[in-house]
């Protein structure tokens, strides 16, 4: 009992991080290496890097990026390898996947690219796992060679189970993987001359809706909620996950983050110049015409019409921009109103400095340490 104590305790801490200024909770970054008009994905990849430093430097507390396919504005299609790359140019903050979409890839595959993260980066490694494809449905076809994604998704919590038992490498005797084991992994601890690694990635389930909410909750697992394109389901889904919550070697209470859009810059006119590129973006996106991110210049002077204005204005009514003040009080309301634990901040905007100037704004507001002009 007490060395799972510890191992709860041990986990709750990497899980909980500490809430440095005057942040309420701890304060993340979700990013997506978006790809603007007249960017290259190389640029984006760089600002990535610059963004996970900045964001270290700042005191966030985790740096997840998200797995998404066939999007031409989104250049996150492969969190491992990004991961593996920011690794190398970071030394203390938590990296994660925010999430790798489990029902596109083999469980074995994903032990293994995480196991080689955690080797890479101990002791700071998050797995976030969604069971949506991040795609649309040709392009998820195309991913796991069947048209089978209805099954893909049903599938998603005994594919999770076999996840976590490769990561611990625990297949009961008689199993058909008894003998098969993710390397890296606890396996190489346990041949002569093996060293047991101290530490493994940290499991999270990432949802939208109750179905991801309820299986956190019953397998005590900690929870991530996309708020920034959910918000109405955000406190059912919570609510939902803190009911059914049941202790577990992993965690001993709830642990919930949500994810939400921001944007901080000088005046508020100037932020929305910015997170009006991120609202045309998801028009083309859900019209099927996905693309780059557009310029401030291009998407005030694109023709909205009634209906896409309906959109903007609903889309924008989820997102917290405008001064650094302005911002911290949206996002210290929103964890009023939810309670969450932790608050994993995105932000879209068509360029590299002002997606930078706005973590540094936000962390400036909230009193965060390691500030200097960019």
């Amino acid at each position: 009992m007490a060395e799972e104590r510890d191992r709860r305790d041990d986990q709750r801490d990497t899980v909980r991080g500490e809430a440095l200024g005057s942040a309420p909770v701890p304060l993340s970054v979700l990013d997506l290496a978006t790809v603007g008009s007249g960017v290259t994905a190389t640029q984006a990849l760089k600002t990535s890097v610059s963004l996970a430093r900045l964001a270290e430097r700042r005191g966030f507390h985790r740096f997840w990026v998200a797995e998404h396919h066939s999007m031409p504005g989104v250049a996150s299609s492969s969190p491992a390898v990004i991961l593996g790359h920011l690794a190398a140019h970071t030394e203390r903050i938590r990296l994660g996947s925010g999430g790798v979409m489990l029902p596109n890839h083999a469980p074995l595959v994903i032990a293994e690219q995480f196991g080689t993260l955690e080797a890479l980066a101990p002791g700071r490694v998050d797995l976030g796992l969604g069971r949506a494809p991040g795609t649309d449905g040709g392009t998820a076809a195309a991913l796991r060679r069947t048209d089978r994604l209805r099954e893909g998704a049903d599938e998603f919590p005994q594919a999770l189970s076999e996840l976590i038992r490769f990561l611990d490498d625990d297949f009961p005797d008689g199993h058909a993987y008894a003998r098969v084991h993710a390397v890296p992994g606890p396996v190489q601890g346990t041949v002569p001359g093996g060293v047991q690694s101290a530490d493994r990635p940290s499991v999270w389930l990432l949802g939208s809706s109750g179905f991801s909410a309820r299986l956190a909750g019953t397998l005590g697992l900690p929870f991530s909620f996309a708020h920034h394109f959910s918000a109405a389901n955000t406190i059912p889904a919570l609510d939902l996950y803190r009911e059914t919550f049941r202790p577990s070697a992993v965690l001993d209470r709830p642990y919930a983050s949500i994810g939400v859009s921001a944007l901080a810059a000088e005046d508020r006119a100037q932020a929305h110049r910015q997170v009006l590129t991120g609202a045309l973006s998801m028009i083309r996106l859900r019209t099927g015409r996905p693309g780059l991110v557009p310029t401030p210049e291009e998407a005030e002077a694109y023709p909205f019409s009634e209906l896409e204005r309906e959109f903007v204005d609903s889309w924008l009514a989820n997102v917290e921009y405008g001064t650094p003040d302005e911002v911290r009080e949206g996002l210290d309301g929103l964890v009023k109103r939810t309670g969450a634990d932790e608050l994993m901040i995105t932000s879209t905007a068509h360029g590299r400095e002002a997606r930078l100037r706005s973590y540094e704004l936000i962390a400036d507001a909230y009193g965060l340490p390691g500030g200097h002009p960019l």
